[in-house]
C-alpha cells in the first residue's frame, strides 16, 4: 500500500504533515494495515461494509500478493479472506482518488481468480463466488450513495444477471442517502473517516465497538508507535531523496537548455564550456548529442538520450 503512484489528485498540504498515531483513522495505510492483522477485525469490517453475518473466516493463503507473469505487474491485496461457505472476499482501503478504480478492480479480479484453477483442469466450476470490497474516502460517482454494488447483468434484459458470482461493491465515506442503508453501515463509515471514541454513539452496533477498542489498543501500543515512527521515517526519507532526484533532474535539463540556446546562436562547444567554466570534453560530448535533435533542441528528449548513454 506503501507503493509509488502518479496521483491523480493532489493531496491537500495539510494531509501531507506528519499525524501522530492516536491520530489516525482507518483511512489510514498504517492503521488499517496493522488493524486487519487480526482475523477478527477483518471480519467486523467485512460484516459492516457487506450487511451480512458470516460464520468464520480464515486467510486466503498465497493470496495477498499475486504475482504475473515474468515482467507484468503483479498485485497487492490488503486483505483478503475466505468464508464458512467458500466465498472469496478481497477488501482494499483507497483514501484519495489515486487512479481508475472500476479498472483496477477489474485487474485484480482476473489476478485473484487465476492462481485458483490448477492447470489442465477442465471447467471453471472451482472459481468461487467473490466479493471486491473498496472503501474509499471521497465520492468515486458523485451521487451521494454510501454503497454501490456492481453486477455483470444483461443490457437488453433487465434484472437478468451473467451469473458469474463476481461482484463489486464501492463504498464511500461521504455519503448522503442515510435513510436507503443501514444505520450500521452508515456509522462504520463515519468511523473509517473519524476513527475516535467520541464518533461511536451509545447505541452504535456492538460488532463496531469491538472493533473501537482494538483500535484504541493499537494507539495505546509503544510497540505500535514505535513501528509507526520508523514507517513515518522511511517514508519520509524516501520522499526526502525522490525531491533532490527531481531537483538534480532540473538542474540538468536547465544546464542542457543553456546550452542548446548557444548552440542556437552558433556558438562553438568550446566557447560554451568557456561561458560555463565547465570542461571542454564534457561540453563536446553533450554538444553531440544535442546535435542530433538540432534544430529544434527538445530538452526533454535530449535529457533522456543522455540518461540511457
Amino acid at each position: 500500500m506503501t507503493e509509488t503512484k502518479q496521483l491523480y489528485e493532489q493531496m491537500p498540504e495539510e494531509e501531507s504533515a506528519y499525524k501522530p498515531l492516536k491520530e489516525l483513522n482507518l483511512l489510514d495505510d498504517f492503521l488499517f494495515d496493522v488493524t486487519t492483522m487480526d482475523l477478527d477485525a477483518c471480519k467486523i469490517i467485512i460484516e459492516l461494509s457487506l450487511g451480512m453475518t458470516l460464520k468464520s473466516i480464515k486467510w486466503k493463503e498465497g493470496q495477498k500478493v499475486v504475482h504475473n507473469l515474468p515482467g507484468k505487474r503483479g498485485i497487492r491485496m490488503d486483505f483478503c479472506v475466505e468464508d464458512g461457505e467458500g466465498n472469496f472476499i478481497d477488501v482494499e482501503m483507497q483514501k484519495r482518488n489515486e487512479g481508475n478504480i472500476p479498472k483496477r478492480t477489474r485487474f485484480y479480479q482476473a489476478l485473484a481468480d487465476a492462481p485458483i484453477l490448477k492447470s489442465g483442469e477442465k471447467g471453471f466450476d472451482n472459481l468461487p463466488p467473490s466479493y471486491m470490497v473498496i472503501i474509499c474516502g471521497f465520492d468515486l460517482y458523485h451521487r451521494g450513495k454510501y454503497r454501490y454494488t456492481f453486477e455483470h447483468r444483461c443490457k437488453e434484459v433487465p434484472g437478468l444477471c451473467l451469473g458469474d458470482e463476481c461482484r463489486k461493491i464501492i463504498l464511500n465515506t461521504k455519503g448522503r442517502n442515510d435513510e436507503e442503508v443501514d444505520r450500521a453501515l452508515v456509522d462504520f463509515l463515519h468511523y473509517v473517516e473519524n476513527s475516535r471514541e467520541e464518533e461511536l454513539s451509545e447505541d452504535c452496533d456492538i460488532r463496531l465497538k469491538h472493533l473501537h477498542n482494538k483500535i484504541a489498543q493499537i494507539k495505546l501500543s509503544d510497540e505500535m508507535e514505535a513501528a509507526y515512527m520508523r514507517t513515518e521515517e522511511w517514508e519520509r526519507l524516501i520522499e526526502e531523496k525522490g525531491q533532490k532526484r527531481g531537483e538534480k533532474a532540473g538542474q540538468e535539463k536547465e544546464r542542457i537548455r543553456i546550452i542548446c540556446t548557444n548552440l542556437q546562436k552558433g556558438r562553438s562547444a568550446e566557447d560554451i564550456a568557456d561561458f560555463l567554466g565547465e570542461d571542454a570534453e564534457e561540453i563536446g560530448k553533450l554538444c553531440h548529442i544535442a546535435g542530433e535533435f538540432a534544430p529544434e533542441y527538445d530538452v526533454e528528449k535530449i535529457y533522456s538520450r543522455l540518461k540511457n548513454t
